[in-house]
C-alpha cells in the first residue's frame, strides 16, 4: 500500500486536504470520489524522502559556520530583480515545452506537483521562466490549485494550457495531461519550423535579386550611359537599352520616394489589418494565395483539429473546448467557421453542417468528423485528422519550395541578363562603328 497526499473539492466547492492509502493512483481517485470529493491534485508520499533529506539539511547549517568568520550571511544573499510582467516577453515554445515534458514526468513518477515544480525551478535557466515558477510555487503553498496559480501569467501560458490543466486536475491525471500538452506544443513547432525552413532560400534569393538589381541600376548602369553618349555620338540606342537607362535614371533620382511608398503600403497594409474587415480579408487571402494557400489551409485544418482533439481527450467539455480552439487559431475565417460551429452545437446539433459551409474545410475532413459524431470518437477521429494534414504540411512544404526556388531564380536570371543584354547591344554597334572607321 502506498501514502498519497490529495488536494479535492466538495460538492458545495469546498477545497479540503488529506491522506489516504491505496494501492495505486486510480485506487486513490476511486476512494477519495467515493467519499464525494473531487481530486484536483495527488501526488504520492515517499516514505523514504523525509529521513534522506534531513542529514543533507543538517550538513547546510553547519556550512556556513565553517565558512562564517563575520560575513558569511553577506556571502549567500542573491540580489534578484524581477521585470514587471507587462514589460516581459513570450518565453519560447521550446522553454514551454520541455518545462511541461519535465513535469509530467516527475508527477508520474511519483513526486507531489509542488516538489516537482521546486526541482525545475532550481534548474531552470530562463530567468523569467524562474520567476513564474516562484510565483506559481507560492500560490499553490498558500491553497491555490495549479491551474489558478497559472492564470497571473497569461504571456507564458495560454488559454489551451489553463484549461486542459484544470481538467487534468479535475480528472486526477494531470501527469497525462501534461504529457499530451508537450506533444501538441512539440508537434506544432515542428510544422512551423518546417515552414520556416522552407522560406529561407527563397528569401535569400529574393534578397540577392533584389540587391543585385539595384546595385547595377545605381552603380553601373550610369557608366556605360555616359561611355555611350561618347561613343556613339547622339545615335539612336536599342530600346530595351533605353528602357533600362530610364529605369536607372528613375530609381537614381527616385529611390527615396520608393522606399517611402513601400514602407507607406506595408504600414497601410498593417493599420487595415488591425480592422475586423481588413483582418478578415488578408486572412482570406492567405487562403486562397495561389502557391501558399495550400500549405495556409492545410496548416489551419491541422491546428484546428489538433487543439480541439487534445482538448476533447483530456476531458475539457465541448463547448469549452471550442471557445479555446476558436482564440487560438490566428486566423479569422476559420474563427468565423468554429464560432458558428460552436452556436450549432450549443443547439443541440451537428458539427458537421457548419463545417460545411466553411471553404478551409475539405468534405474528407467533413466526413471523418461526421462519422466521429456518430461513433462517440470525436477526439480519437480529430487527431487522426491532424496526422493526416501534418503529413500533407509536410507535402505541401516540399511542394511550395520546389515550385518557389526554379521559379526565383528564373526571375533573377532574367532581370539580370535583361541588364546585361541592354548593355551590351550597344557595345557590338560601337565596336562596329570602330572597325568601319579603322578600315578606311
Amino acid at each position: 500500500m502506498a501514502t498519497f497526499q490529495y488536494i479535492a473539492k466538495d460538492s458545495a466547492g469546498n477545497e479540503t486536504r488529506g491522506m489516504i492509502e491505496a494501492g495505486d493512483r486510480n485506487s486513490a481517485i476511486a476512494s477519495i470520489r467515493a467519499q464525494g470529493l473531487l481530486p484536483t491534485a495527488l501526488g504520492e508520499v515517499k516514505a523514504a524522502a523525509a529521513p534522506a533529506q534531513a542529514p543533507r539539511a543538517k550538513a547546510k547549517g553547519k556550512a556556513p559556520a565553517a565558512k562564517g568568520k563575520g560575513s558569511g550571511l553577506n556571502r549567500n544573499v542573491e540580489i534578484n530583480i524581477k521585470m514587471p510582467k507587462f514589460l516581459q516577453g513570450r518565453i519560447k515554445t521550446k522553454v514551454l515545452t520541455q518545462f511541461t515534458r519535465q513535469l509530467a514526468t516527475l508527477v508520474n513518477a511519483g513526486l507531489s506537483l509542488m516538489r516537482g515544480i521546486e526541482v525545475l525551478k532550481r534548474q531552470m535557466k530562463n530567468q523569467q521562466m524562474r520567476d513564474a515558477l516562484d510565483d506559481i510555487a507560492d500560490s499553490i503553498a498558500s491553497g491555490g490549485t495549479f491551474s489558478e496559480a497559472l492564470t497571473a501569467h497569461p504571456k507564458i501560458f495560454d488559454d489551451l494550457y489553463i484549461n486542459m490543466v484544470k481538467a487534468g486536475e479535475a480528472g486526477g491525471v494531470l501527469e497525462v495531461v501534461l504529457a499530451r500538452l508537450a506533444d501538441f506544443a512539440e508537434k506544432s513547432e515542428k510544422i512551423k519550423n518546417k515552414v520556416k525552413g522552407a522560406m529561407i532560400y527563397p528569401s535569400v534569393v529574393l534578397f540577392a535579386a533584389i540587391a543585385i538589381t539595384a546595385f547595377l541600376l545605381v552603380m553601373v548602369i550610369p557608366k556605360f550611359k555616359q561611355v555611350f553618349a561618347d561613343m556613339l555620338g547622339g545615335q539612336a540606342l536599342p530600346a530595351v537599352t533605353e528602357f533600362v537607362i530610364s529605369a536607372s535614371e528613375f530609381v537614381q533620382h527616385n529611390g527615396i520616394m520608393v522606399a517611402v511608398a513601400v514602407v507607406s503600403v506595408v504600414v497601410i497594409c498593417k493599420v487595415v489589418a488591425r480592422t475586423e474587415a481588413g483582418s478578415y480579408f488578408f486572412d482570406m487571402l492567405k487562403l486562397k494565395m495561389p502557391v501558399t494557400g495550400t500549405l495556409a489551409q492545410r496548416s489551419a485544418v491541422s491546428r484546428f483539429t489538433r487543439t480541439l482533439g487534445t482538448l476533447l481527450s483530456s476531458g475539457v467539455p465541448i463547448l469549452q473546448s471550442l471557445v479555446i480552439t476558436r482564440d487560438t487559431t490566428g486566423n479569422k475565417v476559420l474563427t468565423k467557421a468554429i464560432q458558428e460551429v460552436h452556436d450549432a452545437v450549443k443547439e443541440g446539433e451537428s458539427m458537421t453542417q457548419p463545417l460545411s459551409h466553411c471553404a478551409v474545410f475539405p468534405p474528407m475532413v467533413v466526413s471523418m468528423v461526421e462519422v466521429g459524431e456518430e461513433t462517440g470518437a470525436l477526439a480519437e477521429m480529430l487527431t487522426r485528422i491532424a496526422d493526416t494534414y501534418d503529413d500533407e504540411v509536410d507535402n505541401a512544404v516540399a511542394g511550395m519550395t520546389a515550385a518557389i526556388e526554379p521559379a526565383l531564380i528564373i526571375v533573377l536570371a532574367v532581370v539580370v541578363g535583361t541588364i546585361v543584354i541592354a548593355m551590351f547591344l550597344p557595345m557590338v554597334k560601337i565596336i562596329g562603328s570602330v572597325s568601319g572607321g579603322g578600315g578606311m
